[in-house]
């Protein structure tokens, strides 16, 4: 997988995370700068890891899936994507707004944390198949999921009701597009 398609990937995984930044941002109480800062960590760290384990569990079953690996890289990439696309065009048509005020917590942090990483672990299993570099892909999608997370909190406190949904539909773009791309260089034999 080359930079740019890793780069995209990484944002594209971490537009849930960054909406739920931009959502405690907006809807904690005293918000503070170290809990965006420890949010943002957390969530990069989820997003670093989850790819991991998707990948081993991934190499595990390699060898016997290894003629259809791309159209299950696709499908992985697809149905995230789809499920993405789904969930931001449902809250957009029925926004919940901000649950009561109440103060942030750590359980809550590593209920989120846990929450939008999901995505990241079926993705390391279609890197496995498609061969990828773990340890670049994971450092990248940590780093970008962190500095937006960051961005995400900043903005959450001005803007986050606006920007939230938008956010996950980019997102859910990204994925299935980057899912297409893997199949049609797999077809075309242009790997």
């Amino acid at each position: 997988m080359d930079s740019v398609t890793l780069l995209l990937l990484a944002c594209g995984l971490a537009m849930d995370a960054f909406a739920v930044s931009l959502s405690n941002g907006l809807c904690y109480q005293n918000f503070r700068r170290s809990q965006a800062i420890l949010s943002a960590v957390t969530f990069g760290v989820f997003q670093a890891v989850m790819p991991v384990v998707g990948y081993f569990a991934g190499r595990f079953f390699s060898r016997a899936i290894s003629s259809v690996d791309h159209w299950i890289a696709f499908i992985l990439l697809g149905l995230i994507g789809g499920h993405m696309l789904a969930e931001a065009i449902r809250e957009m048509r029925h926004p919940e707004g901000c649950p009561e005020k109440r103060p942030f917590t750590l359980r809550i942090l590593l209920i989120q944390g846990i929450a939008t990483s999901i995505d990241a672990l079926a993705v390391g299993v279609s890197f496995a198949l498609i061969d990828t570099n773990i340890a670049a892909a994971a450092a990248i999608i940590g780093i970008v999921t962190c500095a937006l997370c960051l961005i995400g909190a900043a903005i959450g406190k001005r803007f986050g009701a606006f920007l939230g949904q938008r956010a996950k539909l980019l997102g859910g773009v990204i994925l299935i597009a980057i899912g297409l791309k893997i199949l049609i260089e797999h077809m075309t034999g242009g790997a």
